[in-house]
């Protein structure tokens, strides 16, 4: 008899519902929802640095004993970046520089090594881009993304060496350029933390220096 009651008693928690059994139903609902809407942010913006990622040109010109860099980089540029920035991501575009002493038994030497780093957000309120130069924290805003971009391919008379660092023999300079994701949003970094960073580097551009 109190077997046949413990099983009535069973088979009516069931009917009705059990509060645990409901709650770890409800949980495992919410987790696949978390799952699929994470999904989707990734496959919208796994893209997003999908493209063109180039160093068109560089040079450098001699003034006063100073070599300053020039060049024209091409970043990619799609409807997947404009969505990562608009959901508050930030991107870094880095343009590396080396410049080493030719050496022909050993490696070469390293004389120069310099980042010229600098960061894309965009304002939701202004609507506007907004690029910061991380050294100097200088901020230049654009209308369009297309503008900030420009921008960021345009370098200009950066002093990467001084005559005196030069002691004689063959030199050549490499410059790269570079784009990955930077500060997210607190309610990204809550969900996106064990994601890897996005990052793409393109190829060295390299010539010989002029001295």
């Amino acid at each position: 008899m109190r077997r046949a009651a413990s099983d009535r008693a069973t088979v009516a928690l069931m009917l009705r519902g059990d509060p645990a059994r409901k709650g770890l139903t409800e949980g495992l609902r919410l987790a696949a929802w978390c799952a699929v809407a994470l999904g989707a942010f990734a496959l919208a913006h796994a893209d997003a640095l999908d493209g063109i990622l180039e160093v068109r040109s560089a040079y450098v010109n001699v003034d006063k004993g100073v070599f300053l860099l020039h060049a024209r980089v091409e970043y990619p540029v799609s409807p997947a970046i404009r969505g990562a920035l608009q959901d508050r991501i930030t991107l870094i575009f880095d343009l590396d520089v080396r410049v080493d002493r030719d050496r022909h038994l050993w490696f070469n030497a390293n004389i120069v090594d310099l980042t010229l780093r600098r960061e894309l957000t965009y304002h939701a309120v202004s609507d506007r881009y907004v690029v910061r130069e991380t050294r100097s924290g200088d901020q230049h805003t654009f209308a369009t993304l297309d503008e900030a971009l420009a921008y960021l391919g345009k370098v200009d008379a950066w002093p990467i060496l001084v005559e005196p660092q030069l002691d004689g023999g063959n030199y050549s300079v490499s410059v790269r350029a570079g784009v990955r994701r930077g500060h997210l949003p607190a309610s990204l970094r809550a969900i996106l933390f064990w994601t890897d960073d996005w990052a793409r580097v393109s190829e060295w551009y390299t010539w010989s220096l002029p001295v």
